[in-house]
């Protein structure tokens, strides 16, 4: 994968991480951890996402596996940033927009993406060489 959009990928996977532990820590964890605790882990799981990321984006031809994981992440976390984001841009006074991200779109793109990563993967496999035979 060329640098940028795996530099890109990398840092929007890493934000879409933190944020989400960040509402789910807050949700779960409510009053038993300090907001301190609560930025160090997330921010700790955003870092290792990140590296995860940018390992699983280097290569050109990928295996089966690092193809279900890089799509269900990178897709996962599109939809989930659609679907958090969205209903807070277009509806500000809902105070249940959010839940969509977390409940549907993001666990909804999580399983198409290792879904397409499969597809991806088998389509790349048939085609035998790779990125040389287009």
């Amino acid at each position: 994968m060329q640098p940028w959009p795996r530099l890109l990928l990398t840092v929007v996977s890493a934000l879409v991480t933190y944020f989400v532990l960040r509402v789910t820590g807050a949700l779960l964890f409510y009053g038993r951890l300090s907001p301190g605790t609560s930025r160090l882990v997330a921010a700790a799981a955003a870092v290792g996402a990140a590296c995860v990321v940018w390992t699983l984006a280097a290569s050109s031809h990928p295996g089966l596996g690092r193809a279900v994981t890089l799509g269900a992440l990178i897709t996962g976390a599109i939809a989930f940033a659609a679907g958090f984001f969205g209903p807070i841009l277009l509806t500000p006074g809902a105070n249940q927009g959010p839940l969509l991200g977390i409940f549907i779109t993001g666990p909804l793109g999580l399983v198409l993406g290792a879904l397409g990563g499969a597809i991806y993967w088998m389509v790349r496999r048939d085609r035998g060489t790779g990125d040389d035979a287009a």
